[in-house]
C-alpha cells in the first residue's frame, strides 16, 4: 500500500487539514506525466489497477453497500408496508452515514497519534479497525472489534456467494442452487489476487454501473408490468416479519465495516468524512425505486420470493441484469473478503511479504468456511436479517458509536482531536447525545427485536427446508408427460398408413411406437426431485 502511505500527523492544524509529505509523494509519484518510468503501461496500470482518490473512495463506498441486497429490498417492503420501508430506508441511511463519519474520525485519530511517535511505518502495512480500537482503547476493545468484524465480513461473504447462486439460477435452472455454489465457490476464490482496496478501481466503477442498471430494471419492468391480477398490500401483518425486514434494511445501510481500508487506500484519507454521506444518497436513488415498484407490482407475493427477480418475466433484459449482478456479487465478495485476508496475512506473519503469489496461496484457506457455510445455510433473504440483527448492530453502529465517546471521554482528549464534531450536528455535546440515541435505539430495536424476529424467521426456514437444502425456494418442476401408447390398428380398416408409407418411405408407420429420447435430451427433460412446500420461487 505505498501509495496509500501518507502519513497525516501533520495535518492537525487548527486552521485546516493539509496534505503530508508523505501523501504528497504518493500523489505525485501517482499523477506523474513524465519521466523514465512514465508509459503506456503505466498509464494503463494507474487508470485500471491503481486508486487512491475521494473518487475511488466514492465508487467503492456505493459498490460495496448495495449489491445483493437489493433484490431482498422488495422483500422487506412486503413485510414493512410501503410507508414502513421507506423511512426505515431514509432513516438508517442517515444513521449509517453517521456512524461511518465516526469510524473515519477515529481512524485519523489513530493515525496521527502513531505518527507523532514516529515509529509507525504504514507504506506496508493496512490498518484495519481492530488495530485502531487497539491503539485508542486497549486490548478489550481490540478483541471485541475484530470478533464481531470478521465474523460479519465472514458471512457478507457468504450472502454474496449465496446470491450468486440464488441469481443465475433464474437464467439457467438445470443445475440446481447447491451445484451453483459450488461453482461460485471456486470463482470468487480469484480474489486472493487482488492485493488491496487500493486496486479496485475498475472495478468499484464497474459494479456501480451494473447495480444501476439492475435497479432501475427492477423498477422500469415492475411499473411496465402492472399489478398483477389480486394484488394485495397487507404489510405490516406481523411483528416478527415487520423486525425481519427493518432488520434487513439495518443491513443494507451497514456496509461500512470495511470503512478504515478504504480510507488507508486514500491519497488524502482525511476528505473521507463525506464520501459515505454521498455514497448513501446515491444508493437510495436506487433502492427507493426499485424496492417501492416492486412492492406496488407484486405485493404479498413478495412474502414468498426473497428474490425480487424470481417475479418478473425471463426476457433478456432481465437475463443481463441477472449476468450484471452475478459480476458484481463477485467484486462485493472481495471486497468483504479482502480484510479477511489481511487478518490472516497478520496472523500467520506474511502481511508484508511482497510477493503476489505466495500471499494469494496464503490467503485461500479463508475462502473455504465461506463456502462451505454458503452450502449449510442457503436461505437467501432470511439471513441477511440474521446478520444486520446479530453483526452489523455491533460492528458499525453501537462499537464505533460508544468507542466515539469514551475516546474523547476527557477534555484534554476533545481539546488535542484531530477534528471535533460538526457544529451543525451541536459539537461535543451533540454528537454524545447522538451516540447515545443509536446505541440505545440498535441494541433494543436492531439488536433486541430484531434479533428475535430474524432467529425465529430463521428457524422456520431451517425447519421448512433443513440445513445443506438443495435448492432453496425453488418450484418443483412438473414432469414430463409420457408418450402415449401407440394405438393397435383396427382389424376392419385396410392398412393405409402400410401402403402409403411404402410409397412414401420418409413417413414412420403410425403404429409404431416413438422413438426413444437420445441421451442429451434425456439431460433436459430431466424431472428435478425437489422438496415439495408452499413457498415459490
Amino acid at each position: 500500500m505505498a501509495a496509500g502511505s501518507g502519513g497525516i500527523a501533520d495535518e492537525k492544524a487548527p486552521e485546516a487539514f493539509g496534505l503530508s509529505r508523505h501523501a504528497l509523494e504518493a500523489e505525485e509519484e501517482e499523477h506523474h506525466d513524465g519521466g523514465e518510468s512514465s508509459g503506456v503501461k503505466s498509464m494503463i496500470s494507474g487508470f485500471l489497477w491503481h486508486g487512491g482518490s475521494a473518487y475511488d473512495a466514492w465508487f467503492s463506498c456505493a459498490s460495496n453497500q448495495v449489491a445483493q441486497v437489493l433484490l431482498t429490498l422488495p422483500y422487506s417492503f412486503a413485510q414493512l408496508g410501503m410507508l414502513s420501508g421507506i423511512l426505515f430506508q431514509l432513516f438508517y441511511g442517515l444513521l449509517g452515514s453517521w456512524t461511518a463519519y465516526l469510524i473515519s474520525i477515529l481512524y485519523l485519530e489513530y493515525r496521527t497519534r502513531k505518527e507523532r511517535e514516529k515509529k509507525a511505518d504504514f507504506r506496508n502495512h493496512v490498518i484495519q479497525w481492530f488495530e485502531v480500537l487497539d491503539g485508542l482503547l486497549g486490548r478489550h476493545w481490540r478483541n471485541a472489534g475484530l470478533a464481531f468484524n470478521c465474523t460479519f465480513l465472514l458471512f457478507g461473504s457468504v450472502i454474496q456467494l449465496i446470491g450468486c447462486a440464488s441469481n443465475i439460477y433464474y437464467v439457467n435452472d438445470r443445475l440446481d442452487k447447491r451445484t451453483w455454489t459450488y461453482i461460485f465457490g471456486a470463482c470468487c476464490a480469484t480474489t486472493v489476487f487482488i492485493p488491496s482496496f487500493h486496486n479496485y478501481r475498475v472495478w468499484s466503477f464497474l459494479g456501480l454501473v451494473m447495480t444501476t442498471y439492475t435497479a432501475w430494471y427492477i423498477a422500469v419492468a415492475s411499473l411496465a408490468h402492472g399489478q398483477v391480477e389480486g394484488v394485495t398490500h397487507s404489510g405490516p401483518t406481523r411483528i416478527v416479519l415487520y423486525f425481519t425486514g427493518a432488520t434487513n434494511i439495518l443491513y443494507t445501510f451497514g456496509g461500512h465495516a470495511v470503512t478504515v481500508e478504504i480510507m488507508h487506500a486514500m491519497w488524502r484519507p482525511q476528505k473521507f468524512k463525506s464520501i459515505y454521506l454521498l455514497a448513501t444518497l446515491y444508493v437510495l436513488t436506487l433502492t427507493l425505486p426499485s424496492a417501492s415498484a416492486a412492492y406496488w407490482a407484486f405485493g404479498d407475493a413478495l412474502l414468498t420470493h426473497s428474490n425480487a427477480l424470481a417475479l418478473l418475466p425471463r426476457t433478456p433484459w432481465r437475463d443481463a441484469a441477472v449476468v450484471l449482478m452475478l459480476i458484481h456479487q463477485f467484486i462485493t465478495f472481495g471486497f468483504a473478503c479482502t480484510p479477511l485476508y489481511f487478518v490472516w496475512e497478520k496472523l500467520i506473519g506474511l502481511h508484508d511479504c511482497k510477493s503476489l503469489c505466495k500471499r494469494a496461496a496464503a490467503r485461500l484457506p479463508v475462502v473455504v468456511p465461506i463456502w462451505f457455510l454458503a452450502i449449510i445455510f442457503p436461505f437467501f433473504g432470511p439471513i441477511n436479517s440474521a446478520v444486520g440483527s446479530l453483526l452489523v448492530s455491533f460492528t458499525v453502529y453501537i462499537i464505533p458509536s460508544l468507542a466515539h465517546m469514551v475516546t474523547f471521554r476527557s477534555p484534554q482528549s476533545r481539546e488535542n482531536a484531530v477534528e471535533a464534531p460538526p457544529k451543525f450536528a451541536g459539537g461535543w455535546t451533540g454528537a454524545y447525545v447522538i451516540n447515545s440515541f443509536v446505541v440505545a435505539w440498535v441494541l433494543v430495536v436492531g439488536f433486541g427485536f430484531g434479533g428475535w424476529a430474524s432467529i425465529t424467521n430463521f428457524v422456520q426456514q431451517v425447519n421448512t427446508f433443513g440445513l445443506f437444502a438443495k435448492c432453496y425456494q425453488c418450484p418443483p418442476h412438473s414432469p414430463v408427460p409420457l408418450a402415449p401408447p401407440p394405438m393397435a390398428p383396427v382389424p376392419s380398416m385396410p392398412p393405409i398408413a402400410s401402403a402409403f408409407n411404402a410409397t412414401v418411405g420418409f413417413f414412420s408407420p403410425a403404429s409404431s411406437p416413438a422413438p426413444a429420447p437420445s441421451p442429451m435430451m434425456n439431460f433436459f427433460l430431466r424431472h428435478h426431485h425437489h422438496r415439495h412446500h408452499r413457498h415459490g420461487l
